[in-house]
């Protein structure tokens, strides 16, 4: 059984030209190729723009929403709260250099000394803890809030995450990577059937998304959620509908997963927060 397992992962790898065994600056290279080469009339900058960079029709509805973008309240409140004192006289500030501005661009990242990634929103939550604070819940509400701000004051900037030479962060990329391209639930999907082999075709009425660019636009305004909802509050409910059990906010897959993710899309720019279907 672990053979057949290995040569399905092999078989789902090879697709984008990546390799079980390739080094990350390789595995980018073909995730972007994979992407470029199947959505040819897509600018390269434009898969920041998910779904809306492959579909015309509905880029129109978008661009309409974009006009009076409904994630518009939720930078307002996380621009409040960031510059709202703690009980001890500090503030989110404290924690984050330049007033919070730019600061998108330094996460994800792997921490050596704590062995793990650190994400915005889990650097938001140490900020707390570490001035006397109870930290917020992961998914939705004020710490989505605040991650909207933080993105929208960080608009423009690149990603650019680097894979230390550390034996724990490659390992975590590994890890990210590895979850990214394995089925699970009883539907059997992976990230990247959706996402990557069926990106631009229908399910239902709507199209699926590439991956290229996804990390890019969070946190997200959902229609369907009827509010914001941070990157690992969308990964749960992606394993939720191919009936795997959805894992919680800032585990440690959905961080490395994240991790992976974000280092697919090196290059492009951030523009969260953003609005969605």
């Amino acid at each position: 059984m672990k053979g057949k397992i290995i040569l399905l992962s092999s078989i789902v790898l090879a697709t984008v030209g990546i390799s079980a065994y390739a080094g990350p600056e390789q595995d980018r290279v073909a995730f972007q190729k994979f992407f470029h080469d199947k959505f040819p009339r897509t600018p390269k900058a434009d898969f920041i723009n998910g779904i809306y960079s492959i579909d015309a029709a509905s880029r129109e509805q978008w661009l309409e929403i974009e006009e009076f973008p409904p994630y518009e309240i939720a930078i307002e409140e996380g621009e409040e709260l960031f510059n709202t004192s703690f009980k001890n006289g500090k503030s989110y500030a404290d924690c984050f250099e330049n007033d919070g501005k730019n600061s998108r661009k330094n996460y994800p990242y792997f921490d050596p000394k704590r062995a793990e990634v650190v994400t915005l929103e889990l650097a938001i939550n140490d900020c707390r803890v570490a001035n006397g604070e109870e930290p917020l819940k992961y998914a939705k509400g004020k710490l989505a809030a605040i991650s909207a701000y933080l993105s929208f004051v960080s608009r423009g900037e690149r990603i650019n995450v680097v894979i230390p030479d550390n034996a724990g962060a490659l390992q975590a990329y590994e890890n990210g990577k590895e979850f990214y391209y394995r089925k699970r639930g009883q539907l059997n999907f992976s990230c990247f059937d959706c996402h990557g082999a069926a990106s631009g075709q229908r399910v239902r009425a709507d199209r699926l998304s590439p991956a290229l660019g996804h990390v890019s636009h969070f946190p997200v305004y959902r229609s369907k959620w009827g509010g914001m909802g941070t990157l690992h509050r969308r990964f749960k409910g992606c394993n939720e509908q191919v009936r795997a059990k959805g894992l919680n906010p800032q585990s440690q897959a959905y961080k490395e997963l994240e991790y992976f993710l974000s280092y697919m899309s090196n290059g492009l720019e951030f523009n969260g927060p953003g609005a969605r279907k």
